[in-house]
């Protein structure tokens, strides 16, 4: 741990964000066959009828092409939610785009959905079926940018990388792909979800949703995941909002726009669980993510109605070590 803390502090720290998350995910790929497997340090979890190896999972962002699956099951993740996936591939915005704020353990990111595309991403995970991913493994999607029609877009997703997924979650809650957020209303996703339903059939479906909803926008999507016979929520993606940071505020305006993560979530994120979690009970799956660092605020999650629980900001600044050390701790 105090070695990757040096490291990150003065070397990574210099080089520019998504540079090092590149090298990142190709470092652990190249890893995967000498990383030793992990054991078993926290109680597995049986969800939306899948089995879980323990509770912690990469949230989408991470290895959006599904590059590094196998060697992050060997880190210790008991799932692997790859994306997010658009039909069409995509460079996504103009770099630079990915920015730290280590003050704050947070990242800034406007990287506008880059991928390789639908179709690349359901060859790659039809591969690792045939040999074995070591972990659940989740396909996040969402709308390409220059999609004109937002329902055809995630339909043609949600057929192509369907039947090479776990469970399939529906990205509505970025603010980098203009006008995706508006999505969220009960009106436009009701379509939506029941398109997406009809062709993944029988795989478990869920949507994310952001943090910046407000109590009502949360209860209407809960509703709407009910009545659409959807397996779970995941909550919550990045928000817009930049209050109470320990960042200076000049360097945050240079950072610019795009979605907040890491440690400043931790309030929004568990309002938005407990909201959820008063309206649906135990009738859905419930998965938490936002600013999940520490193995006492995933118990927290767990114990605050969360089935699941994702990290994305909290494994960069932690390290490849991170998981095995929260699963540990979890475990005791």
């Amino acid at each position: 741990m105090a070695v990757y803390d040096a490291l990150f502090r003065h070397v990574a720290t210099r080089v520019p964000a998504e540079l090092t998350h590149r090298v990142g995910v190709t470092a652990l790929r190249a890893a995967t066959p000498v990383l030793p497997a992990s054991s078993a340090e926290a109680a597995p979890i049986e969800a939306m009828g899948l089995r879980f190896a323990n509770p912690l999972g990469v949230a989408a962002g991470y290895d959006k092409d599904a590059e590094g699956v196998r060697g992050l099951a060997r880190l210790g993740f008991g799932a692997v939610e790859v994306g997010t996936v658009t039909a069409r591939p995509q460079p996504g915005n103009p770099r630079p785009r990915l920015f730290r704020l280590p003050a704050d353990r947070a990242l800034v990111n406007r990287m506008g959905f880059n991928n390789a595309g639908a179709d690349v991403v359901a060859a790659r995970l039809a591969t690792l079926r045939e040999k074995g991913a070591g972990t659940v493994v989740g396909v996040n999607i969402g709308r390409s940018k220059t999609a004109t029609d937002a329902v055809a877009d995630y339909r043609y997703s949600a057929r192509i990388l369907g039947p090479h997924a776990d469970y399939v979650v529906v990205n509505v809650s970025s603010p980098n792909t203009p006008g995706l957020r508006d999505l969220q209303g009960v009106d436009a996703l009701e379509p939506l979800l029941a398109a997406v339903r009809a062709e993944v059939g029988a795989t478990p479906l869920l949507v994310k949703i952001t943090a910046d909803l407000d109590d009502e926008g949360v209860d209407a999507v809960a509703d709407l995941a009910l009545a659409q016979g959807l397996d779970g929520i995941v909550a919550t993606n990045t928000t817009v909002a930049r209050t109470g940071l320990a960042t200076p505020a000049d360097v945050v305006a240079a950072a610019g726009s795009g979605g907040l993560s890491g440690a400043p979530l931790v309030g929004p994120a568990r309002a938005v669980l407990a909201r959820l979690r008063e309206r649906v009970g135990d009738r859905l799956t419930l998965v938490s993510v936002g600013g999940i660092d520490t193995a006492g605020e995933a118990r927290a999650r767990l114990e605050a109605g969360a089935t699941l629980v994702q990290a994305y900001t909290g494994f960069v600044y932690g390290g490849p070590a991170w998981p095995r050390r929260v699963l540990r701790e979890l475990g005791a």
